[in-house]
C-alpha cells in the first residue's frame, strides 16, 4: 500500500507539472541542441524505416489478404504455409490447357514451353522473396521491434526524470519564496506548514523545507543526467543502424538484380525456343477481314514478331564459316566469366558453362548484344547478358 501510494503521488506530481507546462505556468528544462537533433534524427529514421518496410512488403506480396495472413502467422509464432506464386499458377493453367487442347498441336507445344518458362519465373520469384525477406525485411523489423522499443522506453523514462526535476525546481522555488516571506513578515499561524505543527517558528520550518527541496533537487538532477546520458548513447547508435541498413539495402539490390537477370535469361531462352516453332507464329492464310493496305504481300504474315536466334546479319551457316576464317583483333580481346549455362541455338553460337572463363571480342558491324567467344579451338557468338567482363 505504501508503494502504491508513493507511485500514485509521483504520478500526480508529474501530471501537475506536465499540465502546468502545457499552459505555460511552469518552467521546462530544455535539452541541448545536439540532443534535440539526435531525437529528430531517430524519429525520422523510425518513420522512414516503417514506410520502406511496408512498401517493400507490398512489392514482395501485392495481395493485402496474403500479407495479413502472413502477419497473423508471425504473431502466433506459426510457420507461414507455402503459397504458389502467380507465375507458377499461370504455368499450371497453361500446362492443363495444353493437355486438354492437344500437346502435339503448335498451340499446345507453345503452351507447354511457355508454362515451363513461367514455372521457372515463379521459382525465381519465390527465391527472391525469401532472400529479400531474410536480408532486408528482417533487419528492418528487428530495428523497429528491438532497438526502437528500447529507445522509446528510455525516452519515456527520460521524460519522467525531466518532469521530476522540474517539479523539484518548482518546489524549491516556492519554498525559498515562502522562507523569504516568513523572514520579513513572521506569522507563525499562517506560515507554519501542516507537517511541522510542533516547529518553533515559521522561518525555521521553511528553512528545513528549503534544505529538503535542495536535497531532492540534487537527487533528481543526478538521475536526470544519468538517464540523459543513457538515452544519448542509444540515440547515437542510430548511426550504426544506418550502416547496418545500408548493408542490407545492398543485399536487397543484389538479390533483386539476380532475380531480374534470371527472369531475362529465362525469357530469352523461351523466345529462342519459340523462334524454332514457325508454325506457332504464322496466322491463317485467309484472314477474316481484308488487310488495310495491299502495298506489301507480307501483311498477312506472322502476327507476332520472331526474334532471330543469331545476332549476325548473315545466315547461321555463313556466319559460322566467317567466324572460323576471321582472326581475333590484335587488341581488344577481354576475359569474361560465364554467369549462367547457355545452350547454343545453332553452329554459329558457342555453348557456355557457368563460371568458366573465355576470351571475348567484338567484330565490326556486330550486334552490341553479342560478342565473339573463344574457348580453346572453339569459337562462336555468345550473348553479352550471360557474361561478366573481367578485363
Amino acid at each position: 500500500m505504501k508503494k502504491l501510494a508513493s507511485d500514485a503521488g509521483i504520478f500526480f506530481t508529474r501530471a501537475v507539472q506536465f499540465t502546468e507546462e502545457k499552459f505555460g505556468q511552469a518552467e521546462k528544462t530544455e535539452l541541448d541542441a545536439h540532443f534535440e537533433n539526435l531525437l529528430a534524427r531517430a524519429d525520422s529514421t523510425k518513420n522512414w524505416t516503417e514506410r520502406i518496410l511496408r512498401q517493400t512488403e507490398v512489392l514482395l506480396q501485392p495481395n493485402p489478404s496474403a500479407r495479413v495472413e502472413e502477419f497473423l502467422y508471425e504473431k502466433l509464432d506459426r510457420k507461414v504455409p507455402s503459397r504458389v506464386t502467380n507465375g507458377e499458377l499461370l504455368a499450371q493453367y497453361m500446362a492443363e490447357a495444353a493437355s486438354e487442347l492437344g500437346p502435339s498441336t503448335p498451340y499446345g507445344k507453345t503452351l507447354i514451353k511457355v508454362s515451363e518458362a513461367e514455372k521457372r519465373l515463379g521459382a525465381a520469384e519465390r527465391d527472391f522473396i525469401h532472400t529479400a525477406s531474410l536480408s532486408f525485411l528482417t533487419p528492418l523489423r528487428n530495428f523497429l521491434e528491438g532497438d526502437w522499443k528500447t529507445i522509446s522506453k528510455e525516452r519515456r523514462l527520460l521524460q519522467n526524470r525531466r518532469l521530476d526535476l522540474d517539479a523539484c525546481k518548482a518546489r524549491l522555488k516556492k519554498a525559498k519564496a515562502a522562507e523569504a516571506k516568513a523572514t520579513t513578515v513572521p506569522d507563525f499561524q499562517e506560515t507554519r506548514p501542516r507537517n511541522y505543527i510542533l516547529s518553533a517558528s515559521a522561518s525555521a520550518l521553511w528553512n528545513d523545507e528549503v534544505d529538503k527541496a535542495e536535497q531532492e533537487l540534487r537527487v533528481a538532477q543526478t538521475e536526470f543526467d544519468r538517464q540523459a546520458e543513457v538515452t544519448r548513447l542509444l540515440l547515437e547508435g542510430i548511426s550504426s543502424t544506418h550502416v547496418n541498413h545500408l548493408r542490407c539495402l545492398h543485399e536487397f539490390v543484389k538479390s533483386q538484380t539476380t532475380y531480374y537477370a534470371q527472369c531475362y535469361r529465362h525469357m530469352l531462352d523461351l523466345q529462342k525456343q519459340l523462334g524454332r516453332f514457325p508454325g506457332t507464329f504464322v496466322g491463317t492464310t485467309e484472314p477474316a477481314s481484308p488487310p488495310l493496305s495491299s502495298t506489301s504481300p507480307t501483311t498477312t504474315a506472322a502476327t507476332m514478331p520472331v526474334v532471330p536466334t543469331g545476332a549476325g546479319l548473315s545466315p547461321p551457316e555463313e556466319a559460322a564459316l566467317c567466324l572460323e576464317e576471321v582472326a581475333p583483333p590484335a587488341s581488344g580481346t577481354r576475359k569474361a566469366r560465364v554467369l549462367y549455362d547457355y545452350e547454343a541455338a545453332d553452329s554459329s553460337e558457342l555453348a557456355l558453362l557457368a563460371d568458366e572463363l573465355i576470351t571475348v571480342y567484338s567484330l565490326p558491324g556486330m550486334d552490341p548484344d553479342w560478342l565473339i567467344g573463344e574457348r580453346g579451338n572453339k569459337k562462336g557468338k555468345v550473348p553479352v547478358t550471360y557474361l561478366e567482363l573481367l578485363s
